[in-house]
């Protein structure tokens, strides 16, 4: 190792590591605990799901140690290359991948599967942060947003043809690290009322809703200035917003699946089916508050021993946690990934590259935005979309596309007062 890399290892934030290596174990210990087979005790077993881990974790290190090692420049030099690669393995994937779990969106290698989205949702993050760090580049203007917009969009577009709808979903939370460039309040408070008005259409008769916009746009125009642009804009406001209303039933009865349908009707309580479409959350929850406190212990937990709750190495692997090691064991388990995003974002601060700081942001917004909505998944707060746990769950893409996600930052991190 020479003594520049030397100096790299010293210069990293071994908080981030830290915080990450504790995730991993975390994670391989639940993944042995929701699997976990008599026959097969041993950890280490190859043939097993938690076996297997093991491997993904090796590998995850490896590729650590390799990014580390990386000039830093390479990846702002080769941003839209790697972006251009991972966008070609998406559209790729559609005609020439697995399908599994109704998403075709993996290339079978052996006897595993690579996802192409884990990996696309770092080169968008790359390609963002390049794009925002433009001199030229000022998002109170409307090309500029439409061309930070366009950079999201088309690897989540191209998801959504693999039928992979919550990995589509997750490319949205980089809106974050708009905000953070210079982008108005509007839009943010845009992609927070939106999900708020579609639940309301389907909760509420659509004229009552309709007539309720109506009076809110009425009583803008009144306190406004009522200047001819002003007025337009309210008027274009209530006619999209309206025009939204009526097209979320569109949207629910004829784009989405009939399990995602029946998944948003058992949440916003139109339906209850506990063995069906809600029985995964029901589960879930019986097997978070079995744990009480401090839990049952590891290995102990019944819910998860008798394959109660499915994908439970995977999507809800927080029960097992919620399940063994009871309110305890899942409050520390949020409080890491809380102090690894509020570390994140500090970090992302004090870079003097605006490629570092805003690739920073990117990295926050997806571990939280993963975070938030598997969590939230599990204790049946949002529709069950089929998003792993970061570092925790069960799968080698995930790992290793979060891996990788994390480690660039790392490194640019670390030579923050070289790059400007």
């Amino acid at each position: 190792m020479t003594r520049e890399n030397k100096g790299i290892f010293h210069r990293i934030d071994w908080v981030l590591v830290v915080l990450y290596l504790s995730m991993l174990l975390i994670g391989w210990l639940s993944i042995y605990a929701a699997v976990y087979d008599e026959n097969h005790y041993q950890i280490f077993d190859l043939t097993q799901k938690y076996g297997k881990q093991m491997v993904f974790i090796i590998a995850a290190l490896l590729l650590a140690m390799g990014i580390l090692i990386i000039d830093p420049k390479f990846f702002s030099q080769f941003t839209w290359f790697i972006y251009g690669f991972f966008l070609f393995m998406l559209v790729v994937v559609i005609f020439s991948g697995r399908e599994i779990a109704g998403s075709k969106g993996w290339f079978a290698i052996g006897g595993f599967g690579v996802q192409p989205a884990e990996f696309a949702k770092m080169a968008t993050a790359l390609a963002l942060a390049k794009y925002l760090s433009l001199q030229d580049i000022d998002l109170r203007k409307y090309k500029n947003v439409i061309g930070a917009a366009t950079i999201i969009l088309i690897p989540a577009l191209i998801v959504m043809l693999q039928h992979d709808t919550g990995s589509a979903i997750v490319f949205l939370a980089l809106v974050i690290v708009l905000y953070r460039a210079g982008l108005t309040g509007f839009v943010p408070l845009a992609f927070i009322g939106l999900p708020v008005l579609a639940i309301l259409a389907l909760l509420i008769n659509k004229l009552i809703l309709v007539a309720i916009l109506a009076l809110i746009a009425g009583g803008f125009y009144f306190f406004s200035k009522r200047k001819i642009r002003t007025s337009l804009l309210i008027l274009a406001l209530f006619l999209g917003l309206s025009g939204f209303v009526f097209s979320v039933d569109y949207s629910v009865h004829h784009i989405l699946k009939s399990h995602q349908r029946n998944r948003i009707e058992v949440l916003i309580g139109k339906q209850t089916d506990l063995k069906g479409a809600g029985y995964n959350v029901n589960q879930s929850l019986i097997a978070i508050g079995s744990g009480k406190l401090f839990g049952k212990g590891f290995l102990q937990g019944t819910q998860t021993k008798y394959n109660f709750v499915p994908e439970q190495s995977t999507d809800f692997i927080f029960c097992t946690i919620g399940e063994e090691w009871g309110f305890v064991g899942s409050a520390l388990l949020v409080i890491l990934f809380t102090g690894m995003i509020v570390r994140l974002i500090q970090r992302a601060e004090r870079q003097r590259s605006r490629f570092s700081r805003f690739y920073g942001y990117g990295v926050a917004s997806i571990i939280l935005f993963h975070f938030a909505i598997n969590i939230g998944m599990t204790l049946g707060l949002v529709p069950v979309i089929g998003i792993p746990l970061p570092f925790i769950s069960y799968g080698g893409s995930s790992l290793w596309a979060f891996t990788i996600l994390l480690f660039i930052f790392i490194r640019q991190d670390s030579s923050r007062f070289e790059l400007v």
